[in-house]
C-alpha cells in the first residue's frame, strides 16, 4: 500500500465499502483493524536505566544523577514515554533486580524494529573466572574478566587477605542479554571502569577492587548457561560471536578497557563525566555515535585520563546512524519545564552551559508560548518565574541563542 494518511485511508475505505454494500459495522471493524496495524507499525521506545551510588564500601555520588540525565533526555528530546522507561537505583539495583528488569522490560516487551536503550552507571571491576567461556587472546593465564557491580556486589569478608565469590554481572552476560533482544536498534551506554578502585585528588573513580582471589558467583555461570540454551548456542558459537564484536546495535563506553571512569562534581552537580558530556551534547545536536564520542573525547578534562569510545556491530555502519536510532528528535534545547505551579516553574537544565547562566537568566519557549526567568538553581534543577503559557514539557532556549538541531 502506498503511504497515505490515516484520514485519507478511512475516507477511501468508507466510500469503497459503501459501494460494495457492506454495513457500517463492517466498516468500523476494518477501520479499527487498520488503526491497530498503524499502532503496531510505530516503533516502541524502551529504556532501562541503572545507577548505583549506595555501595556498602566505596560509595559514589553521580550515578543516580546519570539516570536522571538520561531519563530527561530520552523523554523530552527523543520522545520516549515515561511509562516505557524503567529506572533502577541504589537498593533496587541488585544483581537479580537488574537481570530480571532486562528480561522483563526489554527482552520480553521489545519487538523487531523497536528502539531499546540500556544505561549502566556504577562500579566496574575485574574478577577471576575459574571456568571462562572466553579467554582473551594474549592473556591466557590471567582469567580476569570485566564485570558490572550491582548494589549487592560486596567483596568477600576478609578481603584482600581472603578471597571468595561476588555477585557481579559479567560483560559476557550482558552480551548474551543483548543477543536475546529481538531488535537491532539497541544502544548500550556504560559509565563504569574495570580495574582497581581508588580516589584521585578531587574526584572518584567508578571501580571496585577485584583480582584473582575474587571469583564470579556460580549463579552467574548458571545464568549464562541458561541463556546459551535459550539462544540455542554452543560455547563455540558464543565464542565466535563474542570475538566478532558487539552483539547488536551500539555500545558507548566511558573509557577504554584499561582506564578508570570518573565520578566528579561538575558545576555543582555530581555525575559521571562521560554521561554528563554525552547528554549535554545530545540536547544540542542530532548526533551519531561517531560525533558524540568525538565531542566527549574533546571535552574530557585531561586530568581525568579517560578516553570514551564506541563500538558497533561489525559491518553495520551504525557509527554514522542517528544516536538511539531516532531520526527526528525534538528541537535542540537548553532546558525543559518539568513542573508549573502558579507563576513558578521547575526546570531541568540538561542542555544549558551552566557556566554561563545565573539568577536572572531568561529562557524563551521554543514554541513561542512564553518565557521564564531563572531565580535559583540546585545542580541541574532550576526554579524560574513564568511569563506566558509555558507548561510541563515546554522546551526552552537561553535568550539570544538561535534554536537548531
Amino acid at each position: 500500500m502506498s503511504p497515505i494518511s490515516r484520514r485519507h485511508f478511512l475516507q477511501f475505505a468508507g466510500s469503497t465499502l459503501a459501494t460494495l454494500g457492506l454495513n457500517q459495522l463492517n466498516f468500523q471493524r476494518q477501520a479499527e483493524h487498520y488503526g491497530k496495524v498503524l499502532a503496531q507499525s510505530t516503533p516502541r521506545k524502551l529504556a532501562l536505566l541503572v545507577g548505583v551510588n549506595q555501595y556498602s564500601s566505596e560509595p559514589l555520588y553521580g550515578c543516580v544523577n546519570d539516570v536522571e540525565l538520561q531519563r530527561h533526555l530520552l523523554i523530552h528530546r527523543f520522545g520516549f514515554k515515561k511509562e516505557d522507561i524503567l529506572t533502577l537505583t541504589d537498593k533496587q539495583a541488585t544483581r537479580q533486580g537488574i537481570l530480571e528488569a532486562f528480561e522483563d522490560h526489554l527482552i520480553n516487551q521489545a519487538k523487531p524494529g523497536d528502539v531499546v536503550v540500556y544505561h549502566y552507571s556504577g562500579h566496574g571491576s575485574q574478577v577471576f573466572d575459574p571456568d571462562p567461556i572466553v579467554v582473551q587472546q594474549g592473556n591466557q593465564s590471567s582469567g580476569l574478566n570485566g564485570t558490572f557491580v550491582p548494589v549487592d556486589g560486596e567483596l568477600p569478608d576478609g578481603y584482600p587477605e581472603q578471597g571468595g565469590v561476588v555477585k557481579d554481572i559479567m560483560g559476557h552476560t550482558l552480551f548474551l542479554l543483548m543477543s536475546a533482544l529481538p531488535t537491532e536498534n539497541v544502544t548500550v551506554v556504560l559509565d563504569s571502569c574495570y580495574s582497581g578502585g581508588a580516589t584521585r585528588k578531587e574526584f572518584r573513580v567508578r571501580s571496585r577492587d577485584g583480582g584473582r582471589n575474587v571469583q564470579i558467583s556460580p549463579l552467574e555461570k548458571e545464568y549464562q548457561e541458561k541463556w546459551l540454551s535459550r539462544l540455542n548456542w554452543s560455547r563455540e558459537k558464543f565464542v565466535e560471536a563474542y570475538r566478532r564484536g558487539v552483539a547488536k546495535g551500539v555500545v558507548l563506553a566511558a573509557t577504554n578497557p584499561n582506564q578508570l571512569a570518573v565520578d566528579a562534581r561538575l558545576n555543582g552537580f555530581d555525575a559521571g563525566a562521560f554521561t554528563y558530556l554525552l547528554t549535554h551534547y545530545l540536547w544540542q545536536q542530532a548526533g551519531t555515535p561517531e560525533t558524540a564520542i568525538a565531542y566527549a573525547v574533546g571535552h574530557i578534562p585531561e586530568v581525568f585520563e579517560q578516553t570514551p569510545q564506541y563500538e558497533v556491530r561489525v559491518g553495520s555502519g551504525y557509527e554514522k546512524q542517528p544516536l538511539y536510532f531516532i531520526n527526528t528528535p525534538s528541537s535542540a534545547a537548553d532546558a525543559v519545564v518539568t513542573d508549573v505551579n502558579g507563576n513558578q516553574a521547575k526546570l531541568w537544565l540538561g542542555g544549558a552551559d551552566l557556566g554561563t547562566i545565573d539568577n536572572g537568566t531568561g529562557f524563551n519557549a521554543i514554541d513561542g508560548s512564553g518565557r521564564v526567568t531563572l531565580h535559583s538553581r540546585d545542580g541541574l534543577v532550576g526554579i524560574a518565574t513564568v511569563q506566558g503559557g509555558v507548561e510541563p514539557g515546554t522546551l526552552l532556549k537561553v535568550e539570544g541563542i538561535t534554536t537548531g538541531i
